[in-house]
């Protein structure tokens, strides 16, 4: 076996459990994952690809006032791989469907720096759900919950660290702002 795939100087002895990115076509990322997975499977790689992790956070969509948590790609279009690099791991995952390359210099695969794993493997575990809204400042808004519950205004600002929109809301004749959830104002129609 040739060490042509393998990063420099590392023979077979040597060659040891390491991360590589690889690039999909966007928006097939589980699918590569499933299909490698299979061939790692039906090809008997155990021994030389260990996990394929596809980098997902959860975030809280909020649509008509109905929140919902969705898994949101980190880095879409790209896979992780766990694994030993020799000429037939590379083969495998080079050659499974939907896999495009290995991120890498020229034409070798370059495996990421272990403070890179574990930051992306961190941020998959440990970070809250963020809210994603689908309104802007200056959008009309109709509030949904609350003492100005039926209210309609405009939005002013928001605020995504404590997931709070400020709305100018017409009362008496004059805007007056007031702070709400996210979850308590809806696009208004």
């Amino acid at each position: 076996m040739s060490d042509s795939v393998r990063p420099e100087g590392q023979n077979d002895a040597s060659a040891e459990r390491q991360w590589f990115v690889i690039h999909t076509y966007s928006g097939y990322e589980n699918k590569v994952k499933q299909n490698l997975e299979h061939r790692i499977d039906s090809m008997e790689m155990k021994d030389q690809i260990f996990l394929v992790i596809v980098p997902t956070e959860e975030e809280i969509e909020i649509k008509n006032g109905q929140r919902r948590t969705v898994q949101k790609k980190v880095f879409p279009g790209y896979v992780l791989v766990q694994m030993r690099l020799t000429d037939d791991s590379w083969y495998v995952v080079r050659n499974t469907p939907g896999v495009t390359g290995f991120v890498g210099l020229g034409t070798r695969p370059t495996p990421l720096e272990e403070a890179e794993v574990k930051s992306i493997l961190k941020q998959m575990e440990t970070e809250a759900p963020k809210v994603r809204v689908n309104y802007v400042v200056g959008q009309a808004v109709k509030i949904t919950d609350g003492p100005f519950s039926d209210f309609e205004g405009v939005v002013n600002s928001i605020d995504q660290e404590k997931g709070k929109v400020r709305v100018l809301v017409s009362f008496f004749g004059r805007e007056t702002p007031v702070e709400l959830d996210f979850l308590q104002v809806m696009a208004a129609v």
